[in-house]
């Protein structure tokens, strides 16, 4: 099983895309062997771009992913990852973090705590917070 970021479903759902091929394939392959997944947050973000947000759930479906539940195990590691980077951007005098963690945290929590890759594009939160997360990320150009 895999898990898939966010930009990874985008990726594959825009042709023009640099990484698009790389992310369909990685789909397919995922998806023929181990399997596939998201969770909910990965889900809200598709949905906030989608022209249907209503038929989102079902397009991943039948794509063969599945879409499973955040469970609460991933809270602490989420929490200990975003403190760790609102401390190091407010040691640098780096923009203002929100209060709540963003999106890249409970995904990354979510793939740590069950401890399965995380297909993604955008490595640098993952690689800095995450460090025992395994990453599938695109070949370099």
């Amino acid at each position: 099983m895999i898990f898939l970021d966010t930009n990874v479903l985008i990726y594959a759902s825009v042709p023009e895309s640099p990484f698009h091929r790389w992310s369909v394939e990685t789909i397919v392959r995922q998806v023929a062997g181990d399997g596939a997944m998201i969770n909910p947050v990965v889900l809200a973000e598709i949905c906030v771009g989608a022209a249907r947000p209503e038929t989102a759930s079902d397009t991943i479906r039948s794509w063969g992913i599945e879409i499973v539940d955040l469970p609460a195990a991933c809270a602490e590691s989420c929490a200990r990852a975003y403190n760790a980077f609102r401390a190091a951007r407010k040691k640098t005098k780096g923009p203002a973090t929100p209060g709540t963690p963003l999106p890249d945290f409970f995904i990354g929590a979510h793939a740590d705590v069950l401890r399965i890759p995380l297909a993604t594009a955008d490595v640098g939160r993952y690689r800095a917070y995450f460090p025992n997360l395994k990453l599938l990320t695109p070949p370099k150009t």
